[in-house]
């Protein structure tokens, strides 16, 4: 028996070359021993004579790029013979501690060789290494390697199975490894499924299509998206008829940061070009004026921000490369349905979409939509955490503890992502979208299954949204039923400023925080509909102190997308309908009978909700007539038209608005100042924003000093508005404000809030 140490490295640390990392550091050391990958994370055994704290500090200082270490744990190991080299073992199996690497965008050094006419991966569109690559969206199980995959039907060819096990090369177990010869292939097929051209030749015609003005269904790593050529606003108005998508504002992927530069006239910020070329490739928003006269103005119009991004895998690469133009990238889906990820569901809901569709035969096995960021220099924001970012974990040790029960939570019904919280991480689920739409629904379980076969956890609670009639919380009880574990339900709005506080590690003993919680509406104490609150607690529970008064929701889920009815709710709260001049923006018929409802509450349900306040603001001032045409429409055009307000500077003389003696907001010298002749709608939209801004940050700050904190958290939807985060933060700059980071302020958020609630109660 020979005496050994094993060294057990926990984190991201499959499928991102960190074995082959290991064997270089062993063998530059000169050392015996070996390395495997298992379900806890990477195993290495050395002769107990080598220089182990050597080793380790080689180890974190080579550390692969995508790789990232959490912990390293030493203990004895016995040899039951003498290693005579340092080798790479076959992976083992287990309980599974370790973590799924996202889909990572393109590296350079396989970016050079996609356009080297002397590489044998010359434009061959599904190029890799262990540096980049897919990885989630077609892994099956775990461990991560080739059998596991959607790479198991392409056999290697004899040069990359070279490649493969060569532990010097960059693409050793790089699992999704392929050359032309011997990987996934792509061709060209109209709409009606007639396949046109095959090989590089369909990436030629598929950029003279888009130079035509066409539509172009393409399949990618995560799902499929249509493209057209951002410039041209015929081709951008066809998309928007045929995808019945009138407003809200498409992404575009632009060729290069060169054609950015050039666009703006100027080196764009490096943290920008930064958070552009990284592995996760995310959509950007930024606020630029210059980028919008380089686009058609059909792309984001009437907004001030536009969604750009960089290509993330080699056949976007060849696409941009060769077309030189930006190209709006949007998710492939008809409307009302969720995106295809496979051929033919892309066929049934494309068909009358795209002219033609650039395919491949690599199976998606995973759905991961673009992720979206909001570029901030004082810091980035999460608006949508999908590919790149998930499954990547966020740690919570420090609030919970390394000894954590595992909870599975559900988050809520529209923008939904569930959570687990297993061996004190957040483990993401990818975002899948409202689950009204039965697709959604079929996703989220399929997902849910997948996830539970990869990391073997079996939950000991379900944590779900409070509101008895949403999906997610009818599936949650199903589930604990089979399970037969404990379903914990949890108001919307305490799940909110819970996950903000987790990502920031804070911790139950920290003590009682105030949160501003604005959003559409969340199930609340005493079965209330809330959607803007002031609140006070901590993780275990939290109380409301003040907010938005509750009003009427004429016709219910009807009036998140008819904007004036809201108005009249909010006229006659404020006893101002039919005499106040703003009633003139109402229509003709309907009024009468929806007060007779609101009065005798058919139909009518009373949520202090901001983001229908928002809305009636939005249709006060003429933003928005007739029905909204996606989520946040009317918010978006409010806070557009108060930036081009010229009184900026004002903002100190804008006051706020007066509270009740039950600390709710009077909202009616709100509704006195909108119908003021004198002022232009900039203005009122502007003022709007102010005084709203400077009523939550007194409420939070006169909540702060009763429960003696320092700390007030903002979450909720209704933050994505920067307008209005940006005041109340003005107005609490003696304060410490926490801000959601990593994880969205609206609903994709609050499934890691539930599952930190649930665990923190005890069970």
């Amino acid at each position: 028996m020979i005496a050994g140490v094993a060294i057990r490295v926990k984190g991201k640390v499959q499928g991102v070359g960190f074995r082959p990392a290991v064997w270089q550091i062993a063998h530059q050391m000169a050392l015996c021993g070996d390395v495997s990958n298992d379900s806890e994370g990477v195993l290495v055994h050395l002769l107990k004579s080598a220089d182990i704290a050597g080793f380790i500090d080689l180890l974190q200082a080579q550390c692969p790029p995508l790789a990232r270490i959490d912990s390293i744990e030493q203990h004895d190991y016995t040899f039951a013979q003498h290693p005579a080299a340092f080798v790479i073992c076959a992976s083992g199996r287990g309980e599974m501690d370790t973590e799924i690497i996202p889909d990572a965008a393109t590296c350079d050094a396989c970016r050079t060789e996609l356009f080297d006419p002397l590489n044998r991966r010359y434009r061959y569109p599904f190029i890799n290494c262990t540096h980049c690559g897919p990885r989630f969206t077609i892994i099956r199980s775990m461990p991560y390697d080739r059998p596991n995959t959607a790479m198991s039907v392409f056999p290697f060819c004899p040069v990359c199975q070279k490649e493969y096990k060569d532990p010097g090369d960059r693409r050793f177990h790089a699992q999704p490894n392929a050359c032309p010869d011997c990987g996934p292939q792509i061709w060209l097929t109209d709409a009606d499924q007639q396949v046109l051209l095959r090989h590089d030749d369909a990436v030629t015609e598929s950029v003279r299509q888009l130079h035509n003005g066409n539509v172009l269904a393409m399949q990618g790593l995560g799902g499929f998206h249509l493209a057209v050529d951002a410039g041209n606003s015929d081709a951008v108005a066809k998309l928007r008829v045929r995808k019945h998508r009138p407003a809200k504002p498409f992404a575009v992927m632009i060729p290069s940061v060169d054609w950015l530069t050039a666009c703006l006239g100027h080196e764009p910020d490096a943290a920008l070009v930064t958070l552009l070329k990284s592995p996760a490739a995310p959509i950007v928003l930024i606020d630029e004026p210059r980028l919008f006269a380089a686009l058609s103005p059909l792309i984001a119009p009437n907004l001030y921000e536009i969604g750009i991004m960089l290509p993330s895998n080699p056949l976007q690469h060849l696409l941009l490369n060769d077309s030189q133009r930006p190209l709006v990238m949007t998710s492939g889906n008809a409307s009302g349905h969720t995106p295809a990820l496979d051929h033919a569901t892309a066929f049934e809901q494309l068909d009358t979409i795209a002219d033609v569709f650039l395919l491949h035969n690599r199976e998606i096995i995973q759905r991961a939509d673009d992720s979206l960021v909001r570029y901030q220099k004082d810091g980035n924001q999460m608006l949508r955490r999908a590919r790149g970012y998930v499954p990547d974990t966020i740690d919570i040790s420090m609030v919970t503890g390394k000894k954590t029960p595992s909870v599975l939570a559900l988050g809520g019904d529209l923008k939904n992502t569930f959570c687990f919280l297993h061996h004190h991480q957040l483990i993401t689920g990818p975002h899948l979208g409202d689950l009204d739409d039965l697709s959604v629904q079929a996703q989220q379980e399929a997902s849910l299954a997948l996830f539970q076969q990869i990391y073997q956890v079996r939950p000991q609670a379900i944590a779900a949204d409070a509101h008895p009639g949403y999906v997610s919380h009818q599936t949650g009880m199903e589930l604990a039923k089979a399970w037969q574990v404990l379903f914990i339900p949890v108001y919307h709005h305490h799940a909110h400023i819970a996950a903000c506080l987790a990502e920031h590690g804070w911790r139950q003993e920290d003590g009682p925080v105030v949160g501003i919680a604005l959003d559409g509406l969340g199930f609340g104490a005493d079965n209330q509909l809330w959607g803007g609150e002031v609140l006070a607690g901590d993780y275990r529970t939290m109380i409301r102190t003040g907010g938005l008064p509750a009003v009427s929701l004429p016709g219910g889920d009807r009036a998140a997308t008819q904007p004036w009815r809201n108005l009249l709710a909010h006229l006659h709260h404020a006893g101002l309908w039919p005499d106040s001049p703003l009633s003139a923006r109402l229509p003709e018929q309907g009024c009468e009978l929806l007060i007779k409802a609101i009065e005798q509450g058919i139909n009518s349900p009373r949520v202090s909700s901001c983001g229908r306040l928002f809305d009636a603001v939005a249709c006060a001032l003429g933003l928005i007539s007739g029905p909204v045409s996606w989520e946040g429409e009317a918010a978006c055009a409010l806070e557009t038209h108060a930036l081009q307000c010229h009184n900026l500077n004002e903002m100190k003389t804008i006051g706020s608005l007066p509270v009740n003696p039950d600390n709710t907001v009077n909202l009616f010298p709100l509704w006195l100042m909108l119908a003021d002749d004198l002022l232009t709608s900039a203005e009122k939209a502007f003022r709007f924003h102010v005084m709203l801004a400077n009523t939550f940050a007194e409420l939070a700050d006169e909540a702060a000093k009763q429960y003696q904190t320092n700390t007030v958290v903002l979450s909720g939807g209704v933050f994505n508005n920067r307008l209005l985060r940006g005041f109340i933060k003005t107005g609490l700059t003696h304060r410490h404000v926490l801000e959601p980071r990593q994880l969205p302020c609206g609903d994709g958020g609050i499934a890691a809030g539930q599952a930190v609630i649930a665990a923190l109660r005890g069970f």
